[in-house]
């Protein structure tokens, strides 16, 4: 099973919001995942960027993928700024 780490669209048309999830990537983006790790909310001021790093390395060592905005996210919050051999 190839697992994604992936964004997970909430909220009202034209107000969006962002669950960080791990899910299958086979799954659809707004439909079964295996567990939420954060969420992001562009639409505060400043934008709002909250991960649990130990889950997401915990992911990431076990070979999930991410998307490139999760990836971004990443290095925004400063997840993947690890020492060698965590993240990836």
């Amino acid at each position: 099973m190839a697992v994604k780490i992936r964004l997970r669209r909430m909220g009202a048309k034209k107000a969006p919001f962002y669950r960080i999830v791990v899910a299958d990537s086979r799954s659809p983006r707004d439909g079964r995942f295996i567990e939420e790790i954060g969420y992001y909310d562009p639409l505060k001021e400043p934008v709002v960027i909250s991960i649990n790093e130990e889950k997401a390395l915990d992911w990431l060592s076990k070979g999930a993928r991410t998307s490139e905005t999760v990836r971004a996210l990443f290095n925004k919050a400063g997840v993947l700024k690890k020492p060698a051999g965590e993240g990836q």
